[in-house]
Protein backbone atom coordinates (compact mmCIF):
# COMPACT_ATOMS: atom_id res chain seq x y z
CA UNK A 1 0.00 0.00 0.00
CA UNK A 2 2.81 2.40 0.87
CA UNK A 3 4.53 1.45 -2.37
CA UNK A 4 1.44 2.42 -4.37
CA UNK A 5 1.14 5.71 -2.50
CA UNK A 6 4.82 6.43 -3.14
CA UNK A 7 4.43 5.58 -6.82
CA UNK A 8 1.37 7.83 -7.07
CA UNK A 9 3.28 10.67 -5.45
CA UNK A 10 6.34 10.18 -7.68
CA UNK A 11 4.30 9.56 -10.83
CA UNK A 12 6.58 11.68 -13.00
CA UNK A 13 9.76 9.78 -12.11
CA UNK A 14 7.92 6.47 -12.47
CA UNK A 15 6.72 7.60 -15.89
CA UNK A 16 10.28 8.46 -16.94
CA UNK A 17 11.53 5.01 -15.93
CA UNK A 18 8.65 3.31 -17.74
CA UNK A 19 9.25 5.41 -20.87
CA UNK A 20 12.98 4.59 -20.86
CA UNK A 21 12.23 0.89 -20.40
CA UNK A 22 9.67 0.93 -23.23
CA UNK A 23 12.12 2.75 -25.49
CA UNK A 24 14.77 0.13 -24.74
CA UNK A 25 12.41 -2.73 -25.59
CA UNK A 26 10.94 -1.17 -28.73
CA UNK A 27 12.99 1.84 -29.91
CA UNK A 28 11.38 1.93 -33.37
CA UNK A 29 8.11 3.21 -31.88
CA UNK A 30 9.62 6.53 -30.80
CA UNK A 31 11.89 7.36 -33.75
CA UNK A 32 11.14 10.24 -36.11
CA UNK A 33 8.48 9.13 -38.53
CA UNK A 34 7.42 6.27 -36.22
CA UNK A 35 3.95 5.58 -34.84
CA UNK A 36 4.26 8.21 -32.08
CA UNK A 37 5.47 10.94 -34.47
CA UNK A 38 7.76 12.55 -31.84
CA UNK A 39 8.78 15.29 -34.28
CA UNK A 40 5.22 16.58 -33.85
CA UNK A 41 3.87 15.17 -30.58
CA UNK A 42 7.00 15.87 -28.51
CA UNK A 43 8.46 18.95 -30.20
CA UNK A 44 5.16 20.80 -30.51
CA UNK A 45 2.08 19.24 -28.88
CA UNK A 46 3.63 18.09 -25.58
CA UNK A 47 5.55 21.34 -24.96
CA UNK A 48 2.56 23.50 -25.92
CA UNK A 49 0.30 21.47 -23.60
CA UNK A 50 2.67 21.94 -20.66
CA UNK A 51 2.80 25.71 -21.05
CA UNK A 52 -0.94 25.96 -21.73
CA UNK A 53 -1.57 24.09 -18.47
CA UNK A 54 0.85 26.40 -16.68
CA UNK A 55 -1.03 29.39 -18.08
CA UNK A 56 -4.27 27.94 -16.73
CA UNK A 57 -2.93 27.12 -13.28
CA UNK A 58 -0.91 30.27 -12.56
CA UNK A 59 -2.38 33.65 -11.71
CA UNK A 60 -1.26 36.56 -13.84
CA UNK A 61 0.03 38.27 -10.70
CA UNK A 62 2.37 35.33 -10.05
CA UNK A 63 3.84 35.56 -13.54
CA UNK A 64 4.31 39.32 -13.41
CA UNK A 65 5.84 39.20 -9.93
CA UNK A 66 8.31 36.55 -11.12
CA UNK A 67 9.64 38.96 -13.76
CA UNK A 68 11.06 41.35 -11.16
CA UNK A 69 13.28 38.73 -9.47
CA UNK A 70 16.30 39.92 -11.44
CA UNK A 71 18.93 38.39 -9.14
CA UNK A 72 17.28 34.97 -9.42
CA UNK A 73 17.09 35.15 -13.21
CA UNK A 74 20.68 36.39 -13.46
CA UNK A 75 21.93 33.58 -11.22
CA UNK A 76 20.07 30.89 -13.20
CA UNK A 77 21.25 32.13 -16.59
CA UNK A 78 24.88 32.56 -15.47
CA UNK A 79 24.87 29.14 -13.82
CA UNK A 80 23.34 27.47 -16.90
CA UNK A 81 25.17 29.26 -19.70
CA UNK A 82 28.52 30.10 -18.05
CA UNK A 83 29.34 28.21 -14.86
CA UNK A 84 28.05 24.80 -15.95
CA UNK A 85 29.73 24.75 -19.40
CA UNK A 86 33.02 25.89 -17.83
CA UNK A 87 32.76 23.22 -15.12
CA UNK A 88 32.10 20.54 -17.74
CA UNK A 89 35.12 21.76 -19.72
CA UNK A 90 37.38 21.46 -16.65
CA UNK A 91 36.02 17.99 -15.90
CA UNK A 92 36.61 16.88 -19.49
CA UNK A 93 40.22 18.05 -19.29
CA UNK A 94 40.72 15.40 -16.62
CA UNK A 95 38.92 12.77 -18.68
CA UNK A 96 40.94 13.61 -21.79
CA UNK A 97 43.98 11.78 -20.37
CA UNK A 98 41.97 8.56 -20.17
CA UNK A 99 41.02 6.17 -22.96
CA UNK A 100 37.50 7.59 -23.35
CA UNK A 101 36.59 8.28 -26.96
CA UNK A 102 37.30 11.86 -28.00
CA UNK A 103 33.92 12.26 -29.69
CA UNK A 104 32.12 11.18 -26.55
CA UNK A 105 33.92 13.95 -24.65
CA UNK A 106 32.97 16.46 -27.34
CA UNK A 107 29.38 15.29 -27.10
CA UNK A 108 29.37 15.85 -23.34
CA UNK A 109 30.74 19.36 -23.85
CA UNK A 110 28.07 20.06 -26.46
CA UNK A 111 25.32 18.96 -24.07
CA UNK A 112 26.87 21.10 -21.35
CA UNK A 113 26.57 24.17 -23.56
CA UNK A 114 22.87 23.70 -24.19
CA UNK A 115 20.32 26.20 -22.79
CA UNK A 116 17.97 25.18 -19.96
CA UNK A 117 15.32 22.60 -20.87
CA UNK A 118 11.98 24.09 -21.83
CA UNK A 119 9.43 21.55 -20.62
CA UNK A 120 11.15 19.32 -18.05
CA UNK A 121 12.34 22.33 -16.02
CA UNK A 122 8.76 23.47 -15.54
CA UNK A 123 7.45 19.97 -14.76
CA UNK A 124 10.16 19.14 -12.22
CA UNK A 125 9.88 22.53 -10.52
CA UNK A 126 6.13 22.10 -10.21
CA UNK A 127 6.52 18.53 -8.95
CA UNK A 128 8.71 19.61 -6.00
CA UNK A 129 6.58 22.66 -5.19
CA UNK A 130 9.08 25.23 -6.46
CA UNK A 131 8.54 28.61 -8.08
CA UNK A 132 6.77 27.56 -11.26
CA UNK A 133 6.45 31.11 -12.58
CA UNK A 134 10.21 31.68 -12.30
CA UNK A 135 10.86 28.32 -13.95
CA UNK A 136 8.61 29.26 -16.88
CA UNK A 137 10.35 32.59 -17.38
CA UNK A 138 13.89 31.22 -17.14
CA UNK A 139 13.26 28.19 -19.33
CA UNK A 140 11.71 30.37 -22.01
CA UNK A 141 14.22 33.23 -21.72
CA UNK A 142 17.15 30.82 -21.53
CA UNK A 143 16.00 29.02 -24.66
CA UNK A 144 15.77 32.28 -26.60
CA UNK A 145 19.15 33.36 -25.20
CA UNK A 146 20.65 30.00 -26.10
CA UNK A 147 20.03 30.64 -29.79
CA UNK A 148 22.92 33.13 -29.65
CA UNK A 149 24.97 31.98 -26.64
CA UNK A 150 25.19 28.23 -27.35
CA UNK A 151 26.96 28.60 -30.74
CA UNK A 152 29.43 31.01 -29.11
CA UNK A 153 30.12 28.53 -26.32
CA UNK A 154 30.69 25.72 -28.81
CA UNK A 155 33.10 27.95 -30.70
CA UNK A 156 34.92 28.80 -27.47
CA UNK A 157 35.21 25.29 -26.02
CA UNK A 158 35.34 23.11 -29.16
CA UNK A 159 36.65 25.55 -31.73
CA UNK A 160 33.84 24.65 -34.11
CA UNK A 161 31.12 26.88 -35.50
CA UNK A 162 27.81 26.13 -37.17
CA UNK A 163 24.97 28.00 -38.77
CA UNK A 164 21.89 28.43 -36.60
CA UNK A 165 18.40 28.58 -38.17
CA UNK A 166 17.49 31.55 -35.99
CA UNK A 167 14.11 32.25 -37.56
CA UNK A 168 12.81 28.68 -37.38
CA UNK A 169 14.02 28.12 -33.80
CA UNK A 170 12.63 31.46 -32.65
CA UNK A 171 9.24 30.81 -34.28
CA UNK A 172 9.06 27.28 -32.83
CA UNK A 173 9.82 28.53 -29.30
CA UNK A 174 7.34 31.36 -29.69
CA UNK A 175 4.54 29.07 -30.91
CA UNK A 176 5.16 26.29 -28.38
CA UNK A 177 5.97 28.40 -25.29
CA UNK A 178 4.70 31.98 -25.47
CA UNK A 179 1.46 31.47 -27.41
CA UNK A 180 0.13 28.52 -25.31
CA UNK A 181 1.03 30.39 -22.11
CA UNK A 182 -0.87 33.49 -23.26
CA UNK A 183 -3.85 31.40 -24.38
CA UNK A 184 -3.87 29.65 -21.01
CA UNK A 185 -3.87 32.98 -19.20
CA UNK A 186 -6.67 34.24 -21.44
CA UNK A 187 -8.72 31.10 -20.83
CA UNK A 188 -8.20 31.51 -17.07
CA UNK A 189 -9.49 35.08 -17.21
CA UNK A 190 -12.53 34.01 -19.25
CA UNK A 191 -13.24 31.21 -16.77
CA UNK A 192 -12.99 33.57 -13.79
CA UNK A 193 -15.20 36.14 -15.51
CA UNK A 194 -17.76 33.47 -16.38
CA UNK A 195 -17.90 32.24 -12.78
CA UNK A 196 -18.28 35.81 -11.54
CA UNK A 197 -21.17 36.46 -13.96
CA UNK A 198 -22.81 33.19 -12.97
CA UNK A 199 -22.49 34.14 -9.31
CA UNK A 200 -24.07 37.55 -9.89
CA UNK A 201 -26.94 36.01 -11.84
CA UNK A 202 -27.51 33.28 -9.27
CA UNK A 203 -27.32 35.63 -6.27
CA UNK A 204 -30.92 36.95 -6.51
CA UNK A 205 -32.27 33.41 -6.78
CA UNK A 206 -30.26 32.30 -3.76
CA UNK A 207 -31.37 35.31 -1.78
CA UNK A 208 -35.00 34.67 -2.74
CA UNK A 209 -34.71 31.02 -1.74
CA UNK A 210 -33.12 32.02 1.56
CA UNK A 211 -35.92 34.54 2.20
CA UNK A 212 -38.53 31.93 1.38
CA UNK A 213 -37.07 29.63 3.98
Amino acid sequence: MRLLERARKEWFMVGIVVAIGAAKLEPSVGVNGGPLKPEITVSYIAVATIFFNSGLSLKTEELTSALVHLKLHLFIQIFTLAFFPATIWLFLQLLSVTSINEWLLKGLQTVGCMPPPVSSAVILTKAVGGNEAAAIFNSAFGSFLGIVVTPLLLLLFLGSSSSVPFTSIFSQLFMTVVVPLVIGQGSLRVEVASLACFGLLALPAVQGLWGFR
